[in-house]
């Protein structure tokens, strides 16, 4: 070792005393994690087991990812949850006592987890278990060995199997001896998921048989059952290949063999689950072939209403296509708790024959809701809100869903500059919806498994703010909706009507207009007559999916029907002339918009969400702006939350928070991109590390000079960027949200100054005032 002479610099140096504070510092925090790792309190012998490594090994080239997940997925126990090397779970329930007396340390047992000891595994089983596994992957051969690793406290084990390639399917055929089955299989036969050439899978095979099984209930073979299917299956050890066949069971009973058609379908409408079978001594009713139990005065809904959504029809072949959408369709109506189809063989002569008697539980039909919600918004204002409503789900015994509604909040400053500034509001609202298309013509039905329904709603906004102006809002609504599967879902309002205008301005706020034209303009425009359409595809519901996507698109336009009949007239739209209607002019814009995510899923349910979105609005014809109430905004809970909400752009322009906070300026595109880690911290609590970016700004054809316009050459350079972390609470049917942000790039700030992580200064009581937004909402902001 060299030893060096002290030359005077001491700036590596450390005084003694708080060099040993240090070093006990340390040895604390070091003592803490390791009593954080559950070990200290174990019973006397044992260790704690931490879980199992798996080992491949072959002389042979095989692909080891797909096959160790596999078998990793059979291993149990799974060991006690661990973080950085800590067990807290653990720690909680060792702490509480092998048999806690006081009800707090009872808590903590209920709370913790207890210890999974060495003692628990059986490795020579669960050898076994990962052999088995194996052999359903087409390794028939496989030798799974073990060892087990012990240290002090803990204890894992090691399986080694030893595995070859796995046995490819050479070919697969069909021996079916019932020729009309046969026929039926056979010209299916393509959407075999079975393939040559493919690895041989036990699961596959299972599959297969179930998908099989599903063609023939489809046509009629109502009590056949995939048990009834055989695969014989011949090997080549040389090739390791394996030739499989599909034929049916010696002893297949009688009726597996027998397509069955409906005779007679029975309807009760009013089924109670109390009831242990259906009151076959209620007075029926004849409609369409459909026995209706009850009499018409008993009868909510109309039979013919209902009948629009039963595929189970008399003399008809049974389907369990049919089965399903009848299920579906009824469910979807939203009128009944529950729908049950039970079949019987019919009491007829002749064999093959089933009735069915679908039974439907109502719902009760008036639901009334009270809701009060407390609002707290990233400008500061703060103030409660209520909504009431009352739902008829029957009401002109169409199973017509009739809902009456009136809204309120109160809204105010509680600090700032505007404190004390306040708005009220109330919003009483009338929808009307109905289970099928409502048009002037016909359309031939579907067999979607949804209903599709069209809506009519009237509703009126009012809009008080305080020493600033009265806003009315008045709004017609005429649109449908209608689903082709589970994830694709579409809405289509062909008239979409309202009217916004401004009273009782004050000299404050036309001052304000008059200093911003593009504002003034904004709040002029409001009468809106168009149209829209939305798409949406979502995968989310679709659990098993590793990878889920969600996609939606919608697509508005307004005035063109009043251009057009301008232009007939002889007349152009002129947006330094605009034209007119009730008194107000009207808005012609077009805008289109899409909204995109992903969402990655751990196999431990942490996630990882993935959005972009992406929007262009224009005006013209007889507008020069969009109505304030179409532009597109950014910032805020759920869009950049390091941001106040709507406060970015647009461009670099920089909006003072600190003013109104209710005149934010909007832009005609807008794009942001957002990122989150979502993870689990204790059953219900998650948590959430997120950064988002994005921005709006104006078109160049904009006549006001307001930011910079959009530019594809500038644009990335002028995106706000912002990160934060996230606390929620996720009890399924409610998620309060907290995210606290902070900007890491100003747009407005001068070009070479934007990027600010180098100011990240938590102990500086100015920064975080200026800086961190905490975000408070109900639900995930994508």
């Amino acid at each position: 070792m060299e030893n060096k002479k002290n030359t005077g610099d001491k700036s590596n140096l450390v005084p003694l005393p708080i060099a040993i504070g240090k070093g006990l510092g340390v040895l604390f925090i070091c003592l803490l994690l390791a009593s954080c790792s559950g070990t200290s309190h174990l019973p006397k012998g044992e260790r704690l087991y931490t879980g199992a490594e798996i080992k491949l090994e072959s002389t042979e080239k095989v692909n080891k990812g797909n096959i160790k997940a596999s078998v990793e997925s059979v291993v149990r126990p799974e060991p006690n949850n661990s973080y950085l090397g800590m067990r807290p779970q653990l720690w909680i329930y060792m702490a509480a006592g092998e048999n806690p007396k006081t009800k707090f340390k009872k808590w903590l047992q209920k709370t913790g987890q207890a210890p999974v000891l060495m003692t628990n595994v059986s490795p020579s089983a669960t050898a076994a278990v990962i052999d088995a596994s194996l052999f359903n992957m087409g390794i028939f051969n496989s030798n799974t060995t073990f060892k087990i690793v012990e240290k002090k406290h803990t204890a894992r084990v090691i399986y080694t199997s030893y595995i070859h390639k796995p046995y490819t399917v050479k070919e697969f055929v069909y021996t079916i001896l019932d020729d009309s089955l046969s026929r039926i299989i056979l010209s299916d036969e393509g959407n075999s998921i079975i393939k040559p050439g493919e690895d041989y899978n036990l699961n596959i095979l299972k599959i297969e048989r179930i998908r099989i099984d599903a063609l023939l209930k489809n046509k009629g073979y109502f009590y056949f059952n995939p048990d009834y299917l055989l695969f014989k299956a011949d090997t080549s050890v040389v090739n390791h290949t394996i030739s499989l066949e599909l034929t049916l069971k010696d002893s297949i009973p009688a009726n597996a063999l027998t397509v069955y058609r409906i005779n007679k379908v029975f309807i009760d409408q009013n089924y109670s689950l109390n009831d242990e079978v259906a009151d076959s001594t209620k007075d029926t009713v004849m409609v369409q072939n459909t026995v209706f139990r009850g009499n018409e005065s008993q009868m909510n809904i109309r039979p013919k209403v209902i009948l629009r959504s039963v595929y189970l029809r008399k003399h008809e072949i049974y389907s369990r296509e049919n089965h399903t959408i009848t299920l579906n369709r009824l469910m979807s109506m939203g009128n009944f708790k529950f729908v049950q189809v039970k079949f019987s063989d019919s009491d007829t002569t002749a064999t093959g024959y089933l009735d069915a008697t679908i039974l439907l539980t109502p719902m009760t039909k008036h639901t009334f809701r009270a809701e009060l919600d407390l609002v707290t918004k990233s400008n500061n204002y703060t103030g409660p809100r209520m909504n009431f409503s009352l739902l008829n789900r029957n009401a002109f015994k169409g199973a017509e869903l009739l809902n009456l509604s009136m809204a309120g909040s109160f809204e105010a400053q509680l600090s700032g500059v505007n404190r004390n500034l306040f708005s009220y509001s109330f919003n009483p609202q009338i929808e009307l919806t109905f289970p099928r298309f409502l048009v002037p013509f016909n359309i031939k039905q579907t067999n979607s498994l949804y209903v599709p329904k069209t809506t009519f709603s009237l509703s009126y906004n009012f809009l008080k703010r305080v020493n600033y102006f009265d806003m009315s809002t008045f709004q017609f609504m005429y649109g449908f909706k209608w689903k082709n599967s589970i994830s694709i879902e579409h809405e289509f309002n062909p008239i979409s009507i309202s009217n916004t205008s401004l009273s009782n301005e004050s000299d404050l706020f036309t001052g304000m207009l008059t200093a911003n034209p593009f504002l003034k303009k904004s709040y002029e425009e409001q009468f809106i007559a168009g149209g829209n359409y939305s798409f949406t595809y979502n995968e989310q519901m679709l659990a098993a999916k590793k990878i889920q996507y969600f996609l939606h698109f919608t697509a508005e336009t307004a005035g063109n029907l009043f251009s057009l009949g301008e232009l007939i007239a002889g007349k152009k739209p002129n947006a330094e002339n605009p034209s007119k209607i009730v008194g107000s002019i009207y808005s012609q814009y077009a805008k289109l918009s899409v909204d995109g995510r992903a969402y990655y899923n751990f196999r431990d349910k942490n996630k990882i969400a993935l959005r972009v979105y992406a929007g262009v609005a224009s005006s013209y014809g007889n507008s020069s702006t969009l109505p304030y109430s179409k532009q597109f905004f950014s910032g805020g809970p759920n869009s950049i939350r390091a941001f106040q909400i709507n406060s970015i752009g647009p461009g670099t322009y920089h909006q003072d928070t600190t003013a109104i906070g209710f005149l934010q300026l909007g832009g005609d595109i807008k794009l942001e991109a957002n990122a989150e880690y979502r993870f689990g911290i204790y059953r219900f609590i998650k948590g959430a590390l997120f950064v988002d970016a994005g921005n709006v700004w104006l078109q160049k054809s904009n006549p006001t000079n307001i930011g910079s316009p959009f530019a594809f050459n500038s644009f990335m350079n002028e995106l706000a960027v912002g990160a934060g972390v996230g606390l929620r609470v996720d009890v399924s049917f409610f998620v309060l949200r907290f995210d606290l942000a902070m900007p890491l790039r100003k747009p407005w700030l001068p070009d070479n100054q934007r990027w600010v992580m180098n100011q990240i200064d938590f102990s500086n009581p100015t920064w975080r005032a200026q800086n961190l937004i905490l975000n408070i909402a109900i639900g995930y902001p994508f």
